[in-house]
């Protein structure tokens, strides 16, 4: 099962709609989906190694715009929408806290929800729901989703095909290490922060 799961994402790369399957994976995981748009990313940069730069550009500004709509639920539809997605992602005690601190340290949240696993969309609704400003907040998911898909891309594009071969030979080891990471983050967030 999990060969299929990896096996999925590099077949679509090479497909001629990878890019804008890109888009539509990289605006809803900013606002409402769970799964990272790295997991077309980084294939599609393995398959297509000369446009890594404008793979990485399209997922910034889908991301970005996805943000922003995520931005708007929390503005406009908090209470309808926002909160169970808050609750949802298990941020229901993080969001108390967020909206006592964001008006001081705004820019430093979506910054660091933009750059770490700590899931963005929930960063997009509560600045929403915080009244943040929006130029604020464009810029520095800009800044942070940019920095991370073209950190993302630039390590594919330049370590290539052994980075893919090391992932094939080593799935199940790369897919726990990966879990394990992004656990402790989340433990790191809820516990320490």
């Amino acid at each position: 099962m999990l060969q299929r799961l990896y096996d999925r994402p590099l077949a679509l790369a090479g497909h001629r709609h990878a890019m804008a399957a890109l888009a539509l994976v990289s605006f809803v995981e900013s606002s409402v989906f769970p799964i990272p748009p790295d997991v077309l990313l980084v294939p599609m940069v393995l398959a297509r190694r000369a446009a890594a730069w404008r793979i990485a550009l399209v997922c910034t500004v889908a991301s970005v715009a996805g943000g922003l709509a995520g931005y708007g639920i929390g503005h406009f539809l908090f209470e309808t929408v926002g909160r169970a997605l808050v609750e949802f992602y298990g941020a229901a005690d993080e969001a108390a806290r967020f909206q006592r601190i964001f008006d001081e340290w705004g820019w430093w949240i979506v910054t660091g929800g933009g750059l770490t696993p700590f899931p963005y969309k929930v960063v997009t609704i509560l600045s929403g729901a915080a009244g943040l400003d929006p130029l604020v907040f464009t810029a520095a998911s800009a800044i942070s989703r940019g920095l991370r898909f073209f950190a993302v891309a630039t390590l594919v594009w330049y370590f290539g095909p052994p980075i893919r071969d090391f992932v094939e030979r080593n799935l199940p080891a790369v897919t726990a290490v990966f879990f394990v990471i992004l656990f402790g983050a989340f433990l790191l967030i809820r516990y320490v922060f």
